[in-house]
């Protein structure tokens, strides 16, 4: 997947199309059997907490879209760690981190 992800990236830089990682990730995760998706979101988990910023990106819209409750604990790692950096963005991405939390944590975990 992430050599998947890669070449989507670099095509997306050569087109000068942001959406077409997202997009084209979208149509594979959506030709993925029930095992293979499971394994997509480990794949997303562990994306969240790369410490590059656009694997991060298309990691979050994945678990957003997909609501991918089994990402959570990637997700507080990762504000945790946000809270520490000293990037001039770390705020604005641990706030949309902290949204997505929220967003997907199951109603009976809050």
């Amino acid at each position: 997947m992430e050599t998947y992800r890669r070449g989507a990236d670099e095509e997306a830089t050569r087109r000068k199309e942001s959406f077409l990682v997202e997009k084209q990730l979208l149509q594979l995760y959506g030709r993925f059997d029930e095992h293979e998706r499971l394994t997509a979101h480990q794949v997303f988990a562990e994306w969240a907490l790369s410490q590059d910023e656009a694997t991060r990106f298309d990691a979050l819209v994945m678990i957003r879209r997909f609501k991918i409750v089994t990402a959570l604990p990637a997700l507080r790692q990762l504000a945790e760690r946000l809270r520490t950096e000293r990037s001039p963005g770390a705020p604005f991405e641990l706030d949309k981190v902290e949204r997505l939390i929220i967003a997907i944590t199951p109603a009976s975990s809050t």
